[in-house]
């Protein structure tokens, strides 16, 4: 099953990278025009792409991650995160980005939700496989 989200995640990295492409290149994607359709479409993408690459890249990863006081970190979200930083930061460094905020915080969101998800289906499982 892990290998499975393994494969997805990979896939669906790639079509991250790709949109980054495009969009530092100033290129054009259908998918472009169906953020400026859709009300605050742009921060909705955010939370969605990076909360479903969190939420495949927690289970690909077999829920592994370590305790911050009283909350399970998952190394998945971490990873995320962390590309989440470089890619916001390095748009101030591009002529067709800007560095907004606002994307970093809906990312953020989206990593969050994702984790807590995880969190709660992770418990789930742990509770059914407890039971049986």
């Amino acid at each position: 099953m892990y290998k499975a989200f393994i494969a997805v995640g990979v896939v669906f990295f790639v079509f991250i990278v790709w949109i980054i492409y495009l969009a530092n290149t100033g290129g054009h994607s259908l998918f472009f025009d169906w953020v400026r359709v859709i009300p605050y479409g742009d921060k909705v993408g955010h939370v969605g792409i990076f909360g479903f690459l969190t939420f495949i890249a927690i289970i690909a990863s077999r829920f592994k991650g370590f305790c911050l006081k009283s909350i399970k970190v998952y190394y998945g979200a971490v990873c995320v995160a962390l590309l989440v930083v470089i890619e916001e930061c390095s748009q101030a460094f591009v002529a067709t980005r800007t560095f907004d905020v606002y994307d970093l915080a809906a990312d953020f969101i989206g990593i969050t939700g994702a984790s807590v998800m995880a969190f709660l289906i992770h418990q789930k499982i742990k509770s059914s496989q407890n039971s049986a």
